[in-house]
């Protein structure tokens, strides 16, 4: 048996353990349209989704659509997003995104991979976020430091780079569970497979884990 088809069955039982561990996985960002789940997932970089979540509520009660974010005043925007850290690139990101979405997209949120990573500060991960969890759209796997860890752990990638990992993933992985893989293995993540010291007793994959520092 080849190395890909041991690995796509290993995916399976993966995916099979951690969606009866974790039902109705979705991601923890907090969002009510497309556009809003764009802007969590862009504040998201470098700070968790629990402070994003914080942040969204009164950001969102302010700037209600593309144009109110095309037209906010930079250091006003800063200000508000000032504890997700790097506010001035995020903020930047977020003005010229929506100032993009009013004139190239006539104020329609666009809806494929192609183009929305023509729009500032969104690359494939944040892409991949907004088609999967806004319009269940599978383009992709998304890899963050969750996934790119995890993925090695459990013996799926030998690859560093996120968009590596990412077509590693998409050959094993079906394409209908592409989201919410990504989404299953962040949730394990968070729970059970740290960064620093893995909680390997009691992981529910554990046994199709390949990891060399278990800690059993």
């Amino acid at each position: 048996m080849n190395p890909d088809t041991i690995n796509k069955k290993k995916v399976s039982k993966i995916t099979a353990a951690l969606k009866k561990e974790f039902p109705g996985a979705r991601t923890a960002l907090n969002f009510s349209n497309p556009l809003q789940l764009m802007i969590a997932t862009m504040l998201a970089a470098q700070c968790t989704d629990v402070r994003v979540n914080i942040v969204t509520p009164a950001l969102f009660a302010k700037y209600k659509t593309s144009k109110d974010f095309s037209r906010a005043d930079p250091p006003e925007l800063e200000n508000d997003i000032r504890s997700t850290g790097f506010y001035r690139m995020k903020a930047k990101n977020i003005i010229n995104a929506c100032k993009m979405i009013e004139t190239e997209f006539h104020g329609i949120f666009p809806k494929s991979m192609e183009l929305l990573t023509k729009l500032p500060g969104v690359g494939r991960k944040t892409a991949n976020c907004v088609l999967g969890g806004a319009f269940g759209i599978q383009e992709g796997v998304v890899v963050d430091t969750h996934v790119t860890r995890i993925a090695n752990r459990l013996g799926l990638t030998i690859q560093t780079n996120p968009e590596k990992i990412e077509q590693d993933l998409m050959s094993l992985v079906p394409k209908s569970d592409w989201y919410l893989f990504s989404n299953l293995i962040v949730l394990h993540g968070r729970k059970t497979c740290v960064a620093r010291k893995p909680k390997c007793q009691g992981c529910s994959i554990l046994r199709l884990c390949s990891y060399d520092q278990k800690t059993i």
